[in-house]
């Protein structure tokens, strides 16, 4: 399975992954401060209250996961070289499982990296300007490395939703990158709709839905995976 998953790193365009996935980062790291100094001035009444808003900026990632999906499973069927895969003597399921393991670490990784660089430029930027009341609590940084690995699980599960409908079955980048859009938008439009969801519960759901997805991904691809 490791061989597979090499396999399908040196089959990317990987100067331009590279190229994304720093620029996600980039903008992240700075993100929560331009937001708290230029839209919503309450995020930065204490560390607590911009550790959710840092949660809430790396759903983010689903979107990268997105580009995956596109360029992992979408683009093999458009370009017809899921032929030359569906051709080795190993069966579409394990092929198929293998990409999904792939865009998996790949999303979890860089998505886990983000919080750390995202919670050590915002404390920087804090220490410079003082934006934030207050100094981190020994609780603060507790609660925020406790969360990063369980937020970027959700965050992985989420951004594979798209998958099985979009990225196998219907084979479509412009809906698989709406869908993800929606997807890291969905607290937001709660917010904007007024309706008041909890957002674990919705967390919860979301992560299923994933889960759901990579499922109908392997079970399926010998019925609708034909080329």
């Amino acid at each position: 399975m490791a061989k597979l998953m090499e396999l399908e790193w040196r089959k990317l365009k990987q100067k331009t992954v590279i190229g994304e996935v720093i620029i996600y980062w980039g903008i992240l790291m700075f993100l929560p401060m331009f937001f708290i100094k230029m839209v919503n001035v309450d995020f930065g009444q204490s560390y607590s209250t911009i550790i959710q808003l840092i949660l809430s900026m790396q759903m983010g990632f689903v979107l990268f996961g997105a580009s995956l999906i596109n360029q992992v499973v979408i683009e093999e069927y458009k370009y017809k070289t899921i032929s030359l895969s569906f051709g080795y003597p190993i069966s579409r399921k394990r092929l198929v499982m293998a990409k999904v393991l792939f865009i998996s670490l790949v999303v979890f990784l860089c998505t886990l990296v983000s919080f750390l660089l995202a919670g050590l430029a915002t404390y920087l930027l804090d220490q410079v300007f003082h934006i934030i009341n207050g100094q981190p609590t020994a609780a603060d940084i507790t609660t925020y490395f406790s969360k990063v690995i369980v937020h970027s699980l959700i965050v992985t599960l989420i951004s594979l939703i798209p998958l099985f409908f979009f990225g196998i079955w219907k084979r479509a980048t412009i809906p698989t990158v709406i869908c993800a859009i929606f997807l890291m938008q969905f607290q937001n439009f709660s917010y904007l709709l007024n309706v008041n969801f909890n957002p674990d519960l919705v967390n919860a759901v979301l992560c299923l839905l994933g889960v759901v997805s990579v499922y109908l991904s392997i079970k399926m691809v010998d019925r609708v995976g034909d080329i």
